[in-house]
Protein backbone atom coordinates (compact mmCIF):
# COMPACT_ATOMS: atom_id res chain seq x y z
CA UNK A 1 0.00 0.00 0.00
CA UNK A 2 1.15 3.53 -0.77
CA UNK A 3 -0.26 6.86 0.39
CA UNK A 4 -0.76 9.74 -2.00
CA UNK A 5 -0.69 13.21 -0.44
CA UNK A 6 -2.41 16.33 -1.84
CA UNK A 7 -1.50 19.68 -0.22
CA UNK A 8 -4.73 21.33 0.89
CA UNK A 9 -3.26 24.75 0.15
CA UNK A 10 -3.14 24.01 -3.58
CA UNK A 11 -5.74 21.24 -4.02
CA UNK A 12 -9.49 21.68 -3.85
CA UNK A 13 -11.56 19.02 -2.12
CA UNK A 14 -13.46 18.52 -5.39
CA UNK A 15 -10.23 17.78 -7.30
CA UNK A 16 -9.08 15.36 -4.62
CA UNK A 17 -12.38 13.47 -4.57
CA UNK A 18 -12.57 13.36 -8.37
CA UNK A 19 -9.15 11.69 -8.69
CA UNK A 20 -9.84 9.39 -5.75
CA UNK A 21 -13.19 8.21 -7.14
CA UNK A 22 -11.86 7.74 -10.66
CA UNK A 23 -8.98 5.63 -9.37
CA UNK A 24 -11.23 3.67 -7.00
CA UNK A 25 -14.16 2.93 -9.30
CA UNK A 26 -12.77 2.77 -12.83
CA UNK A 27 -9.15 1.60 -12.61
CA UNK A 28 -9.98 -2.11 -12.69
CA UNK A 29 -7.36 -3.02 -15.33
CA UNK A 30 -4.30 -4.79 -13.84
CA UNK A 31 -2.01 -2.15 -15.36
CA UNK A 32 -3.85 0.81 -13.83
CA UNK A 33 -2.92 1.89 -10.32
CA UNK A 34 -6.09 1.55 -8.26
CA UNK A 35 -7.05 3.45 -5.11
CA UNK A 36 -7.94 1.49 -2.01
CA UNK A 37 -10.96 2.30 0.13
CA UNK A 38 -8.98 4.49 2.52
CA UNK A 39 -9.14 8.28 2.38
CA UNK A 40 -8.71 10.92 5.06
CA UNK A 41 -7.47 14.41 5.70
CA UNK A 42 -4.88 16.00 7.95
CA UNK A 43 -4.52 19.69 8.83
CA UNK A 44 -2.26 20.14 5.80
CA UNK A 45 -3.13 17.36 3.32
CA UNK A 46 -5.82 15.24 1.72
CA UNK A 47 -4.67 11.61 1.55
CA UNK A 48 -5.80 8.37 -0.07
CA UNK A 49 -4.27 4.91 -0.18
CA UNK A 50 -3.46 3.15 -3.45
CA UNK A 51 -1.70 0.08 -4.76
CA UNK A 52 2.05 0.39 -4.42
CA UNK A 53 4.70 0.05 -7.11
CA UNK A 54 7.46 -1.38 -4.96
CA UNK A 55 10.19 -0.89 -7.61
CA UNK A 56 9.66 2.83 -8.13
CA UNK A 57 8.74 4.47 -11.41
CA UNK A 58 9.89 3.91 -14.97
CA UNK A 59 11.90 7.12 -15.06
CA UNK A 60 14.49 5.66 -12.68
CA UNK A 61 15.07 2.69 -15.01
CA UNK A 62 15.75 4.70 -18.18
CA UNK A 63 19.50 5.09 -18.65
CA UNK A 64 20.33 8.50 -20.22
CA UNK A 65 21.20 8.18 -23.92
CA UNK A 66 20.85 4.37 -23.71
CA UNK A 67 17.31 3.61 -22.55
CA UNK A 68 16.21 0.16 -21.45
CA UNK A 69 16.40 -3.27 -23.09
CA UNK A 70 14.04 -3.70 -26.04
CA UNK A 71 12.20 -6.70 -24.60
CA UNK A 72 11.55 -4.77 -21.39
CA UNK A 73 10.34 -1.80 -23.44
CA UNK A 74 7.90 -3.94 -25.41
CA UNK A 75 6.51 -5.43 -22.20
CA UNK A 76 5.81 -1.93 -20.92
CA UNK A 77 4.20 -0.87 -24.21
CA UNK A 78 1.98 -3.96 -24.21
CA UNK A 79 0.69 -3.26 -20.71
CA UNK A 80 0.25 0.48 -21.18
CA UNK A 81 -1.62 -0.11 -24.44
CA UNK A 82 -4.05 -2.35 -22.60
CA UNK A 83 -4.41 0.07 -19.70
CA UNK A 84 -5.07 3.06 -21.96
CA UNK A 85 -7.50 1.10 -24.12
CA UNK A 86 -9.43 0.15 -20.99
CA UNK A 87 -9.49 3.73 -19.76
CA UNK A 88 -10.61 5.00 -23.17
CA UNK A 89 -13.37 2.39 -23.38
CA UNK A 90 -14.80 3.84 -20.15
CA UNK A 91 -14.78 7.32 -21.65
CA UNK A 92 -11.69 8.74 -19.94
CA UNK A 93 -8.41 10.14 -21.26
CA UNK A 94 -5.33 10.06 -19.02
CA UNK A 95 -3.57 13.14 -20.50
CA UNK A 96 -0.35 12.69 -18.53
CA UNK A 97 1.41 9.56 -19.78
CA UNK A 98 5.12 9.88 -18.94
CA UNK A 99 7.83 7.77 -17.25
CA UNK A 100 7.23 9.23 -13.78
CA UNK A 101 3.60 8.02 -13.87
CA UNK A 102 4.43 4.40 -14.76
CA UNK A 103 5.04 2.37 -11.61
CA UNK A 104 6.91 -0.93 -11.54
CA UNK A 105 5.90 -4.02 -9.58
CA UNK A 106 9.11 -5.86 -10.56
CA UNK A 107 12.50 -4.92 -11.99
CA UNK A 108 11.95 -6.71 -15.31
CA UNK A 109 8.78 -4.70 -16.09
CA UNK A 110 6.63 -7.81 -16.28
CA UNK A 111 3.99 -5.89 -14.34
CA UNK A 112 3.69 -2.12 -14.53
CA UNK A 113 0.89 0.22 -13.54
CA UNK A 114 -0.10 3.57 -15.01
CA UNK A 115 -1.03 5.99 -12.24
CA UNK A 116 -1.63 9.65 -11.35
CA UNK A 117 -5.07 10.56 -12.69
CA UNK A 118 -4.98 14.20 -11.66
CA UNK A 119 -5.19 15.38 -15.27
CA UNK A 120 -7.64 12.72 -16.48
CA UNK A 121 -10.82 14.01 -18.09
CA UNK A 122 -13.90 12.55 -19.70
CA UNK A 123 -13.62 12.25 -23.46
CA UNK A 124 -15.19 15.21 -25.23
CA UNK A 125 -14.72 17.61 -22.33
CA UNK A 126 -13.89 21.12 -23.50
CA UNK A 127 -10.72 22.43 -21.88
CA UNK A 128 -8.42 25.39 -22.62
CA UNK A 129 -5.74 24.20 -25.03
CA UNK A 130 -2.25 24.49 -23.57
CA UNK A 131 1.03 24.40 -25.47
CA UNK A 132 4.16 23.67 -23.47
CA UNK A 133 7.81 23.11 -24.38
CA UNK A 134 7.97 19.33 -24.35
CA UNK A 135 8.05 16.43 -26.83
CA UNK A 136 4.94 15.08 -25.05
CA UNK A 137 2.94 18.11 -26.18
CA UNK A 138 0.86 17.24 -29.25
CA UNK A 139 1.22 19.14 -32.55
CA UNK A 140 -2.41 20.29 -32.46
CA UNK A 141 -1.73 22.17 -29.21
CA UNK A 142 0.50 24.66 -31.05
CA UNK A 143 -2.62 26.63 -31.96
CA UNK A 144 -2.48 27.88 -28.37
CA UNK A 145 1.20 28.77 -28.45
CA UNK A 146 1.76 32.13 -26.78
CA UNK A 147 -1.55 31.73 -24.98
CA UNK A 148 0.24 31.61 -21.62
CA UNK A 149 2.51 28.74 -22.75
CA UNK A 150 1.22 26.51 -19.99
CA UNK A 151 1.58 29.14 -17.29
CA UNK A 152 -1.98 28.63 -16.01
CA UNK A 153 -4.49 31.41 -15.33
CA UNK A 154 -4.01 34.75 -17.04
CA UNK A 155 -4.50 38.16 -15.52
CA UNK A 156 -7.10 40.49 -17.00
CA UNK A 157 -4.54 42.62 -18.93
CA UNK A 158 -3.04 39.43 -20.38
CA UNK A 159 -6.54 38.24 -21.36
CA UNK A 160 -7.14 41.42 -23.37
CA UNK A 161 -3.68 41.38 -24.92
CA UNK A 162 -3.70 37.76 -26.10
CA UNK A 163 -7.37 37.50 -26.98
CA UNK A 164 -9.75 34.64 -26.24
CA UNK A 165 -8.60 31.23 -25.06
CA UNK A 166 -8.25 28.38 -27.53
CA UNK A 167 -10.56 25.57 -26.45
CA UNK A 168 -10.13 21.93 -27.41
CA UNK A 169 -11.97 18.68 -26.94
CA UNK A 170 -10.25 16.02 -24.81
CA UNK A 171 -9.53 13.05 -27.09
CA UNK A 172 -7.69 9.70 -26.69
CA UNK A 173 -5.24 10.69 -29.45
CA UNK A 174 -3.37 12.73 -26.79
CA UNK A 175 -2.51 9.49 -24.97
CA UNK A 176 -1.40 7.82 -28.21
CA UNK A 177 1.09 10.61 -28.89
CA UNK A 178 2.46 10.43 -25.35
CA UNK A 179 2.82 6.63 -25.60
CA UNK A 180 4.88 7.06 -28.79
CA UNK A 181 7.22 9.61 -27.18
CA UNK A 182 7.51 7.48 -24.04
CA UNK A 183 8.47 4.44 -26.13
CA UNK A 184 11.17 6.45 -27.93
CA UNK A 185 12.53 7.56 -24.54
CA UNK A 186 12.58 3.95 -23.31
CA UNK A 187 14.46 2.68 -26.35
CA UNK A 188 17.02 5.49 -26.61
CA UNK A 189 17.21 7.31 -23.30
CA UNK A 190 16.47 10.55 -25.18
CA UNK A 191 13.57 12.28 -26.92
CA UNK A 192 12.90 12.57 -30.65
CA UNK A 193 12.77 16.39 -30.42
CA UNK A 194 12.99 18.95 -27.61
CA UNK A 195 9.55 20.42 -28.33
CA UNK A 196 6.72 19.78 -30.76
CA UNK A 197 6.58 23.02 -32.71
CA UNK A 198 6.86 24.41 -36.22
CA UNK A 199 10.20 26.09 -35.39
CA UNK A 200 11.89 22.97 -33.98
CA UNK A 201 14.36 21.57 -36.52
CA UNK A 202 14.25 17.99 -35.27
CA UNK A 203 10.46 17.91 -35.35
CA UNK A 204 10.37 19.50 -38.83
CA UNK A 205 12.68 16.76 -40.15
CA UNK A 206 10.33 14.16 -38.76
CA UNK A 207 7.34 15.98 -40.25
CA UNK A 208 8.98 16.03 -43.69
CA UNK A 209 9.76 12.31 -43.47
CA UNK A 210 6.24 11.51 -42.28
CA UNK A 211 4.67 13.36 -45.20
CA UNK A 212 6.96 12.02 -47.93
CA UNK A 213 7.75 8.43 -46.91
CA UNK A 214 5.61 5.36 -47.47
CA UNK A 215 2.75 4.68 -45.12
CA UNK A 216 3.43 2.19 -42.30
CA UNK A 217 1.43 -0.45 -44.17
CA UNK A 218 3.46 0.01 -47.37
CA UNK A 219 6.76 0.00 -45.48
CA UNK A 220 5.82 -3.29 -43.81
CA UNK A 221 5.10 -5.21 -47.01
CA UNK A 222 4.87 -8.81 -45.86
CA UNK A 223 5.40 -10.11 -49.42
CA UNK A 224 8.54 -8.09 -50.07
CA UNK A 225 11.92 -9.78 -50.29
CA UNK A 226 13.65 -9.78 -46.88
CA UNK A 227 16.45 -7.28 -46.50
CA UNK A 228 20.01 -8.56 -46.10
CA UNK A 229 21.76 -7.32 -43.02
CA UNK A 230 25.20 -5.82 -42.82
CA UNK A 231 27.81 -6.81 -40.24
CA UNK A 232 26.38 -4.39 -37.66
CA UNK A 233 22.85 -5.75 -37.99
CA UNK A 234 21.44 -2.87 -40.03
CA UNK A 235 19.94 -3.48 -43.48
CA UNK A 236 22.60 -3.82 -46.16
CA UNK A 237 21.06 -0.89 -48.04
CA UNK A 238 20.99 1.27 -44.90
CA UNK A 239 21.64 4.80 -46.11
CA UNK A 240 20.91 3.87 -49.73
CA UNK A 241 18.30 5.19 -52.10
CA UNK A 242 15.26 5.55 -49.83
CA UNK A 243 17.12 6.16 -46.59
CA UNK A 244 17.86 9.93 -46.85
CA UNK A 245 14.13 10.65 -46.44
CA UNK A 246 14.09 8.98 -43.02
CA UNK A 247 14.27 11.48 -40.18
CA UNK A 248 17.75 11.08 -38.62
CA UNK A 249 16.44 10.29 -35.15
CA UNK A 250 14.36 7.39 -36.54
CA UNK A 251 16.97 5.92 -38.89
CA UNK A 252 18.29 3.90 -35.94
CA UNK A 253 15.15 1.70 -35.96
CA UNK A 254 14.03 -1.20 -38.14
CA UNK A 255 11.13 -0.76 -40.59
CA UNK A 256 8.84 -2.33 -37.98
CA UNK A 257 10.03 0.11 -35.34
CA UNK A 258 9.62 3.09 -37.66
CA UNK A 259 6.11 1.96 -38.58
CA UNK A 260 5.22 1.74 -34.89
CA UNK A 261 6.32 5.31 -34.26
CA UNK A 262 4.59 6.66 -37.35
CA UNK A 263 1.38 5.00 -36.15
CA UNK A 264 1.35 6.77 -32.77
CA UNK A 265 3.20 9.96 -33.73
CA UNK A 266 0.88 10.90 -36.57
CA UNK A 267 0.71 14.73 -36.64
CA UNK A 268 -3.01 14.51 -37.46
CA UNK A 269 -4.99 13.65 -34.31
CA UNK A 270 -7.89 12.17 -36.30
CA UNK A 271 -5.52 9.74 -38.07
CA UNK A 272 -3.34 8.90 -35.06
CA UNK A 273 -3.31 5.22 -34.14
CA UNK A 274 -5.00 3.97 -30.99
CA UNK A 275 -3.02 2.31 -28.19
CA UNK A 276 -4.59 -1.04 -29.02
CA UNK A 277 -3.37 -0.70 -32.62
CA UNK A 278 0.20 -0.65 -31.30
CA UNK A 279 -0.19 -4.25 -30.10
CA UNK A 280 0.14 -5.42 -33.70
CA UNK A 281 3.74 -4.15 -33.81
CA UNK A 282 4.96 -6.11 -30.79
CA UNK A 283 7.11 -9.22 -30.99
CA UNK A 284 9.42 -8.19 -33.83
CA UNK A 285 12.69 -6.28 -33.60
CA UNK A 286 12.41 -2.49 -33.38
CA UNK A 287 16.16 -1.93 -33.06
CA UNK A 288 18.78 -3.50 -35.41
CA UNK A 289 21.31 -5.84 -33.83
CA UNK A 290 24.23 -3.43 -34.14
CA UNK A 291 22.36 -0.54 -32.56
CA UNK A 292 21.05 -2.83 -29.83
CA UNK A 293 24.59 -3.92 -28.94
CA UNK A 294 25.81 -0.32 -28.91
CA UNK A 295 23.02 0.72 -26.53
CA UNK A 296 23.64 -2.28 -24.28
CA UNK A 297 27.32 -1.40 -24.04
CA UNK A 298 26.40 2.14 -23.13
CA UNK A 299 23.97 0.92 -20.46
CA UNK A 300 26.71 -1.20 -18.88
CA UNK A 301 28.97 1.84 -18.62
CA UNK A 302 26.22 4.02 -17.22
CA UNK A 303 24.75 1.71 -14.57
CA UNK A 304 23.98 3.61 -11.42
CA UNK A 305 24.27 7.04 -13.04
CA UNK A 306 20.66 7.71 -14.04
CA UNK A 307 18.74 10.93 -13.77
CA UNK A 308 20.44 12.88 -16.53
CA UNK A 309 20.11 13.77 -20.16
CA UNK A 310 17.07 14.93 -22.12
CA UNK A 311 14.63 12.69 -20.25
CA UNK A 312 15.62 14.33 -16.95
CA UNK A 313 15.32 17.80 -18.50
CA UNK A 314 11.63 17.24 -19.23
CA UNK A 315 11.10 15.93 -15.69
CA UNK A 316 12.72 19.05 -14.24
CA UNK A 317 10.43 21.26 -16.32
CA UNK A 318 7.40 19.42 -14.94
CA UNK A 319 8.74 19.86 -11.41
CA UNK A 320 9.14 23.59 -11.89
CA UNK A 321 5.57 23.98 -13.10
CA UNK A 322 6.60 24.86 -16.64
CA UNK A 323 4.21 22.36 -18.13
Amino acid sequence: MALKFFPRATTSLCSFLREYNLSLRFCTHPSLSRALGIAYLTPSHYVFAQQAGLFGDLYDFIVPEAGVEEDRCQRVVSQLSGALSHLHSLGFVHRDVKPENVFLCDAACRWVKLGDFGMAKARGTKVPEVWYRSPYCTPEAETARGDGDGAGERSEPEEKKRGPRVWASVEPSVDSWALGVLTYAMLTGAHPWPQTSSDCGAYLKYLHWFRTAKSPEEELDLWAEPQHQGPDGTPADFGAKEQPSVAPQFARFTPLGRAFFRLLLNPGPADRGRPEDALGYLGGAWVPVGERERLEERRKKSRGGGGGGAVNEVKLKDGRGLR
